[in-house]
């Protein structure tokens, strides 16, 4: 036996907590956020922590789950404009301090900045619980999409404040981090996230569903998968998919996911395919019956449709930060853009429509890229931050961690 593998063998599993987590969006809602919770909350059980997940009720059938390693606490919720089928939770500081004064956890995380997220966070001060939050979502970046603009200073702040009191905040990227430590957060700590690549695998591919989209075994499909949304910048997949027609014209345009767009979208592209929201193996087998995967936003902190579409064996483009900038080297196993610089997001495109060989050999490296992001790793981190904040005396929003690895 080598003496790496000795070490790992007399390595004792961190000891197992009880964690209140907290959050206003979970499966079977479908978004970055509940699929990154849900995979979380599973392995969390798997090595012996128990979980108590706080959420808000999804609807008059939603039922709690309570076993010895999953208790779940349904709260009121109510719908979210303009993001049908989710909700945010309602106030509830004084139900959760009755709650964890009844069964205390170890630690409490909380995943949203709602209502119910900041009442987890007073309740958990008020009980001297040590905190620790995710920053998932750039609301902030979303408010100049939605009329609100205005709204972004204001939310900002809100944010900044919020992740303040907490021992830690974690985020999904150095990029993410450097940027918000700009604006004031502190006590930031990088937890990346991973991908499912069983079921997202170029294994997945479908030539009768491709045969459906009009496509032929030559044809390049190009697919977008995510919210058809303002904040989504869908706008650009139309003028680079055009310009990725011209110069190959045996090509298709996919779009899965909807949202508020959808239906002026389907008007003005009628050539486009239209597929709705997908999810499991029939989302593994949209992405991989695909070649290409543009993805335009800007308002990502990690943007999870990245990794898939990678594991799925595609060629991505997309702007260089978040799950790109960590991921994608340029021209090898996808192609970059600099951020906000649609012309060279087209240029990018447009090279891989030109060039189908070399658009089938990045997504084989992106396939290789994608192999090597474990969940497992992700969650030892995940594990070590949170001991860190317990085993801090006082950690109450003024605390330094240094988390190795």
């Amino acid at each position: 036996m080598n003496d790496e593998l000795l070490l790992q063998t007399f390595i004792p599993r961190p000891q197992p907590l009880r964690i209140a987590l907290v959050t206003e969006t979970y499966p079977p809602e479908i978004n970055g956020v509940a699929m990154t919770l849900g995979r979380q909350v599973i392995d969390l059980q798997g090595r012996g922590h128990q979980v108590q997940l706080i959420r808000p009720r999804q609807g008059a059938l939603d039922k709690a789950t309570h076993n010895a390693q999953l208790e779940e606490v349904l709260k009121i919720g109510v719908p979210i404009p303009r993001y049908a089928g989710l909700k945010m939770g309602l106030p509830a500081k004084a139900a959760l301090i009755r709650l964890w004064q009844l069964k205390r956890p170890d630690l409490v995380h909380i995943a949203t900045e709602g209502p119910l997220g900041w009442s987890a966070l007073a309740a958990a001060h008020k009980l001297r619980l040590p905190v620790s939050t995710d920053f998932h979502t750039n609301f902030h970046s979303y408010s100049q999409h939605y009329g609100v603009g205005w709204l972004r200073r204001p939310i900002l702040a809100y944010l900044r404040k919020f992740h303040n009191k907490a021992c830690v905040t974690l985020v999904p990227t150095e990029g993410i981090r450097q940027e918000l430590q700009t604006h004031g957060y502190r006590n930031l700590e990088v937890v990346s996230r991973g991908v499912d690549t069983e079921l997202f695998t170029p294994n997945q591919r479908d030539e009768a569903l491709r045969a459906s989209w009009g496509a032929t075994a030559d044809t390049q499909v190009v697919i977008y998968v995510g919210r058809v949304a303002p904040e989504k910048n869908l706008p650009l997949v139309f003028k680079a998919y055009t310009e990725m027609h011209a110069a190959n014209a045996d090509s298709r345009l996919v779009i899965v996911g909807d949202g508020p767009e959808r239906n002026a979208l389907q008007t003005q592209y009628p050539d486009a395919i239209f597929c709705g929201m997908r999810s499991g193996e029939d989302l593994a087998r949209h992405y991989a019956s695909a070649d290409v995967f543009l993805f335009p936003s800007l308002t990502e902190t990690f943007g999870n449709v990245t990794t898939e579409a990678m594991a799925s064996g595609l060629a991505v483009v997309a702007y260089q930060y978040a799950a790109a900038e960590a991921l994608l080297r340029h021209g090898e196993n996808g192609m970059l853009a600099p951020y906000n610089d649609a012309q060279k997001f087209i240029a990018a495109a447009v090279e891989l429509a030109r060039e189908p060989a070399r658009a089938r050999h990045m997504g084989a490296n992106a396939r290789q890229t994608a192999l090597s992001i474990s969940w497992d790793s992700i969650h030892d981190r995940f594990e070590r931050v949170l001991h860190a904040i317990i085993d801090k005396e006082d950690c109450h929003g003024e605390v330094e961690l240094a988390v190795d690895g």
